[in-house]
């Protein structure tokens, strides 16, 4: 393991010396070796060096989960780099902004990467070195084979400095912000994965999220890329993922809600057995408590899946896993009690602040909530980012400072602590509903009507102004089909019988939530208000 003066690639130098010959990744036909990757880093890394990349320099990085992408990423942490990681999935005006406020001087991308980059006008005025996997189309550059065969010598891992990335929000829930990342924060991540999930070398992985390709090749796991598209996880062949997981023997699976949900309906119906599975890791929005118990049946005894909670900004926080969500949270959660995401980890701090939707400069006391009040979730701890790139009002609104030069990360987040230290996440701040006097916490409520066997998920929004504003809560069905009379009345039932809902008195059905595209699971509540706006007009 790195110590927080390192740089990060260090992890992979370290684990070609000692099991050169086991696979680090599998992508398709193609096979490599620990050895063979840090070869391939070490020679990017000074390839990139003699292009003039230095330390600080920030570079884009647009190619998907693959060896060259896994490659490509140490070999520029290695030479000092500012990698400027931005998720395809948050759409092509965004990524322009994006880039064009993060000001990188090289794009480093695939052929498709660089048609966008042309045709949008992306970063025209920073950007100055143009490195293509794939065919250049008449814009120059270099290609990535290039680059290698321009090493002189090798670069070796060494110190460049604390600064190794920009790491962009999906930005589901407002403008996506750049969260700076050092080599210590991405150093005690590794550490905490390790540590969370008891990882062993040489285990294999079969990673659905491109920064967890990283991770597992980090901490010595064969990754077996699949074949997918990582913008639509919930659109993923789940018959190709479980053959991989069958195929290699995976100890590990990541996927977000809708990966699984998608997974484990296939799973059930097929009759699938994953027996080789030591662990599932699904985070990026809760996952119910139906999508687990459809999962269990194809793990072997004993294992569970996981739900770390966190954010770009802050990863991981807390971690609960299955045993004890099936033990009472999930029971709870159809009381009314939110999503409990379980105890905060190892070196992370937890404070439960009352709800504010203006900057703070200090943590102290007065802000504090009593345990099981609600509350906006702050986190403070190694693996928690101090700052947004170029972004003041962001850092006002998000960060706090704490004693000893501690920085506390506002999650955006409502929850609360309950009498046995877990965490419970009742929704984002920006989405509860005020209405009558009263707010509404959107995940406790929704966790209601979840419960009904008819309903596959729920959202709650907010309709009409001042006093004539309610709360609404739609339904996505898992028939598809629209709202039968009877339906309603059972959840309307459902609503009347417990005390957070019993002011709901409007359900309508949904044909499909617009959801998030890093995740497909994160509701856009935003544009749910709208529709029923309109819908109740």
């Amino acid at each position: 393991m790195t110590t927080p003066s390192e740089n990060i690639s260090a992890l992979i130098f370290n684990l070609s010396r000692s099991m050169p010959d086991r696979t680090a990744i599998v992508h398709g036909e193609k096979t490599y070796t620990f050895l063979q990757l840090e070869e391939e880093v070490s020679a990017l890394a000074g390839g990139f060096r003699e292009l003039g990349i230095n330390r600080g320099d920030r570079v884009s990085l647009m190619i998907p989960p693959s060896f060259e992408f896994v490659a490509a990423s140490f070999a520029l942490f290695r030479c000092g780099a500012v990698i400027v990681f931005i998720d395809p999935g948050i759409g092509f005006a965004n990524m322009g902004k994006c880039l064009d406020g993060s000001t990188p001087k090289v794009f480093v991308g695939i052929t498709k990467a660089h048609i966008g980059r042309v045709l949008g006008g992306w970063a025209r005025k920073s950007l100055d070195t143009f490195v293509t996997l794939g065919p250049r189309l008449g814009w120059g550059g270099y290609s990535l084979a290039q680059v290698r065969a321009k090493c002189k010598t090798p670069l070796p891992p060494e110190n460049t400095g604390p600064d190794a990335a920009v790491l962009f929000t999906s930005g589901s829930t407002g403008a996506p912000k750049g969260a700076c990342y050092t080599h210590s924060i991405f150093a005690e991540q590794a550490r905490l994965l390790k540590l969370m999930f008891d990882v062993r070398e040489g285990e294999t992985s079969v990673p659905t999220f491109p920064l967890f390709a990283l991770f597992d090749v980090a901490l010595g796991m064969r990754a077996v890329i699949p074949s997918m598209d990582f913008t639509r996880p919930a659109r993923a062949n789940p018959r190709h993922i479980s053959g991989l997981i069958n195929e290699f023997g995976a100890a590990q699976l990541f996927g977000s809600p809708a990966l699984l949900d998608t997974l484990s309906r296939y799973g059930q119906s097929a009759g699938l057995k994953m027996p080789s599975l030591r662990r599932v890791i699904s985070c990026g929005a809760p996952v119910q408590g139906k999508i687990i118990k459809r999962v269990l049946p194809m793990l072997s005894p004993g294992v569970q899946v996981y739900t770390p909670y966190g954010a770009t900004e802050a990863l991981p926080v807390a971690l609960t896993g299955s045993d004890e969500l099936l033990g009472d949270a999930v029971a709870l959660s159809a009381q009314g009690a939110g999503v409990c995401v379980g105890r905060p980890v190892d070196g992370v701090t937890v404070r439960i602040i009352a709800i504010n939707d203006g900057p703070l400069e200090r943590m102290d006391s007065s802000l504090e909530m009593q345990s099981g009040q609600t509350g906006e979730i702050a986190v403070s701890g190694p693996a928690v980012t101090a700052s947004y790139f170029r972004n003041e009002k962001g850092d006002a609104l998000s960060k706090i400072r704490g004693e000893g030069g501690a920085v506390f990360h506002r999650m955006g987040d409502a929850g609360y602590l309950d009498e046995k230290g877990r965490l419970w996440f009742c929704g984002r701040k920006s989405q509860r509903v005020t209405a009558g006097g009263k707010v509404y916490f959107t995940v406790p409520c929704e966790g209601v009507f979840n419960a009904h066997p008819a309903v596959r998920r729920s959202a709650l929004v907010g309709a009409g102004s001042g006093s004539a504003r309610r709360p609404v809560m739609l339904v996505e069905l898992e028939d598809g089909k629209g709202m039968t009379t009877a339906l309603e009345k059972e959840l309307l039932a459902l609503s009347a019988g417990n005390p957070r809902t019993a002011d709901i008195k409007t359900v309508l059905a949904h044909p499909a939530f617009p959801v998030d595209i890093r995740h497909n699971a994160k509701i856009s509540r935003e544009m749910l208000s709208a529709w029923a706006e309109e819908k109740l007009s």
